[in-house]
């Protein structure tokens, strides 16, 4: 009969080790799909716990909770900072750069994420900005240093010419001022090393990539369209913060906007355009990898994510 306990035991005792290990890190966060010819990667660069029902507007606290609890979340919610890979075999091309070393621990990831991925930062040729602010435009430098060496950075006019001037300091909330110093610090070592490009959406910035303008959270906020063989990527930045209560509610805005009018107007056009031509998404802040489709529902929209699938197929 003690043969019968061997297995049973040898289960428990490597249940037991595992157990001490489950506040360690998840595996790399990378996802791959395919668009035409295209490999896009999604790199996660962490998360960040978003208290939002202190920072949401146009919507009420209780409103807020009962959102968050219908989809068993509560507040401050875990927020992914996603990151994509554009791959047409001869150039690779990063869209955001998530936190660098602003957040701490609770970003800062993308480095090691690319890596894994088999992208390192020496690699990347181009990184694309869908506006400057800490968890999208922090990570292009660390410690002072260009963290993609062999890239040019790309950003629209409107967005640098805002918060690399200290003088537009007045045109934003006083807890939103300190994005100055950390664009000075991120974004100032690449613009003083040459490596900064501006555009003025909308424009072809590569054959398979147009910025378009998504003004409002920022002044020159974009979006990123990507083609190939018919097929369609919307990369969307911070046009939905949290998809539980936005996306249902597309006029609730958020305090870190520059314009929440002008920011629930853009959410408004881009999520009945997605719909409309039945594009993929890659989301900044939806749960990781953030892929997926808005469907119409009721008076406002809901998210379909990819389902997940270890082969590598076209989307």
């Amino acid at each position: 009969m003690k043969k019968f306990w061997i297995i049973p035991l040898i289960l428990m005792a490597n249940f037991v080790n595992a157990s001490t290990y489950l506040d360690a890190q998840q595996a790399p966060g990378y996802y791959r799909i395919k668009l035409g010819k295209l490999l896009v990667t999604a790199v996660s660069d962490g998360t960040v716990n978003v208290p939002f029902d202190k920072i949401l507007t146009h919507t009420s606290k209780d409103s807020i909770h009962q959102d968050l609890q219908s989809a068993y979340l509560k507040s401050p919610v875990e927020t992914s900072i996603n990151t994509f890979v554009i791959d047409d075999g001869k150039q690779q091309i990063l869209v955001d750069a998530g936190a660098g070393d602003l957040f701490g621990d609770l970003g800062g990831h993308l480095l090691n994420n690319l890596a894994a991925a088999g992208y390192p930062a020496e690699s990347i040729d181009a990184v694309l900005l869908t506006h400057i602010h800490a968890d999208h435009s922090g990570g292009v430098s660390r410690n002072g240093h260009l963290a993609f060496p062999n890239a040019t950075v790309y950003v629209d006019r409107h967005d640098a010419d805002f918060w690399l001037n200290a003088k537009n300091i007045s045109n934003v909330k006083e807890d939103q001022r300190h994005t100055f110093a950390d664009t000075e610090k991120t974004v100032g070592p690449v613009k003083e090393a040459g490596k900064l490009t501006t555009f003025q959406a909308p424009v072809e910035l590569f054959p398979s990539i147009k910025a378009i303008p998504a003004p409002g959270h920022t002044p020159g906020s974009v979006i990123y369209k990507v083609s190939s063989e018919g097929k369609n990527l919307v990369l969307w930045g911070d046009i939905i913060h949290i998809k539980t209560i936005q996306l249902p509610s597309p006029s609730v805005a958020i305090h870190f906007d520059v314009n929440q009018q002008k920011a629930v107007e853009t959410r408004k056009k881009v999520l009945k355009q997605v719909v409309k031509e039945g594009d993929l998404v890659a989301a900044a802040h939806i749960s990781f990898p953030g892929f997926g489709h808005v469907i119409q529902e009721h008076n406002g929209y809901r998210w379909l994510p990819v389902e997940y699938t270890n082969e590598l197929k076209s989307e």
